[in-house]
């Protein structure tokens, strides 16, 4: 699609990498409700509890750089936080290619108990304006500024009480918009809302959670014997790579009627605890890690993703730094097989578990840089190509940590994590 500017609103223009396809309609978005509109297929899902930036260039208000980031709790937060992603994306997007002429902002936050739309829309006006400030320090306008929640949309911009009332605005019907459709023809899914996106990705909870990290208890300590007999590191990450490569044709074989969290049922219900807890222990390797981010392309991607999806959520109570790993390999996998959205929610869940995880910050800058993977990919692929001459047999780096109580193995993981990453 190609986009013009019309009135005070930009316009989006997804892009293409087609060389010589026919022209694609022109689609302008002449209102705040279609902006709203737009929000979900800027960024692949719905964002709940989110500011979210799109920097707009040009006279014909093509939409470029975006940036979402959660709502900060407290009010004492919003002018840090305004400051920083006004220099994130403005510096950022000046960094690719072009120093923005607009930004469009959008503040997406649910009624808190009783609270309604409106007070929502009230409630984050200073965090409006606090970013209008920040954008303005460094010479770019705040074209529209959005607040969606309830189903309704405020502008803090537009004055005027006939397309912006004081009630709010009511949100088209989802997919229901010429917008929508638009998008659908030209590829762009909404992948549901990122709540729901994180809720895969999240710890078990309830007795199943005691039992699987009594499980990795026993894991952990059985790596202490067969270091102590002499296993070398080498035979640990064969057994870690060889069990992975064992579920994950398990998955194939056995792959679910539906998606979305039934789905997630089904694969949970695949892994034992024990094999889930060597496995999730094994990756906490580098090494280790590295040969299963191998599986991230043709028939190999789907089961790694639904692998790495379920242990992510495996990495309960005293483990959850653990969970690292396989979020950074899941996000991996969603990025090669061009799912973004997904990718930068997996890698920003990962880098929360553990803020030092050295893959997770190079994947998580190298996607939101706009970097092509295939780079990574190729290097992945040579490095499989000289390995398969010795059977597959990964040269594990770093050994995995055994555990004679809990806070001894966390630092130890960590340690490993930290050096190996």
């Amino acid at each position: 699609m190609t986009n013009s500017h019309e009135s005070r609103n930009p316009s989006e223009r997804p892009s293409s990498s087609t060389t010589g396809a026919a022209p694609e309609p022109q689609i302008t978005l002449r209102s705040p409700a279609e902006l709203a509109d737009a929000l979900p297929y800027m960024l692949g899902f719905h964002p709940t509890d989110s500011l979210v930036m799109v920097a707009v260039h040009g006279e014909g208000g093509r939409f470029g750089g975006r940036l979402r980031v959660g709502i900060p709790a407290t009010a004492s937060e919003w002018e840090d936080t305004a400051r920083q992603v006004a220099d994130c994306l403005i510096r950022g997007s000046a960094r690719r290619g072009g120093k923005p002429d607009g930004i469009v902002v959008f503040l997406c936050q649910e009624p808190r108990g009783e609270e309604s739309g409106q007070r929502v829309m009230t409630r984050l006006r200073p965090l409006a304006q606090r970013i209008r400030l920040a954008c303005g320090a460094l010479d770019v306008p705040v074209l529209e500024a959005l607040c969606i929640s309830a189903g309704r949309l405020w502008s803090y911009v537009c004055p005027d009480e006939r397309c912006c009332p004081a009630e709010g605005s009511p949100m088209a019907a989802a997919g229901t918009s010429v917008l929508a459709a638009a998008a659908t023809f030209a590829g762009l899914q909404v992948r549901g809302s990122l709540k729901e996106i994180e809720r895969r990705l999240a710890p078990l909870r309830g007795a199943v959670a005691g039992e699987m990290e009594r499980a990795l208890d026993r894991a952990a300590a059985a790596l202490v014997p067969k270091i102590l007999d002499g296993a070398t590191r080498e035979e640990v990450g064969a057994e870690t790579i060889a069990l992975a490569g064992s579920l994950m044709r398990r998955m194939t074989l056995a792959a679910p009627a539906e998606s979305g969290p039934r789905a997630d049922e089904w694969d949970d219900a695949l892994l034992t605890h024990d094999e889930a807890a060597a496995l999730i222990l094994g990756l906490q390797d580098r090494e280790i890690r590295d040969v299963a981010a191998e599986w991230m392309e043709g028939e190999e991607a789907a089961p790694a993703l639904r692998l790495w999806r379920s242990l992510a959520r495996r990495c309960v109570g005293a483990y959850g730094e653990h969970a690292a790993a396989p979020l950074t390999l899941a996000g991996w996998v969603s990025w090669s097989t061009g799912d973004e959205p997904t990718a930068r929610i997996a890698l920003g869940l990962a880098l929360r578990a553990d803020a030092e995880y050295r893959f997770a910050q190079l994947l998580h800058h190298a996607c939101n840089e706009g970097i092509d993977p295939e780079g990574l990919r190729q290097c992945l692929r040579e490095e499989r190509g000289r390995r398969e001459p010795r059977r597959g047999r990964p040269k594990a780096g770093t050994r995995p940590p055994g555990r004679r109580d809990r806070s001894t193995t966390r630092r130890e993981s960590r340690r490993t994590a930290r050096s190996d990453q």
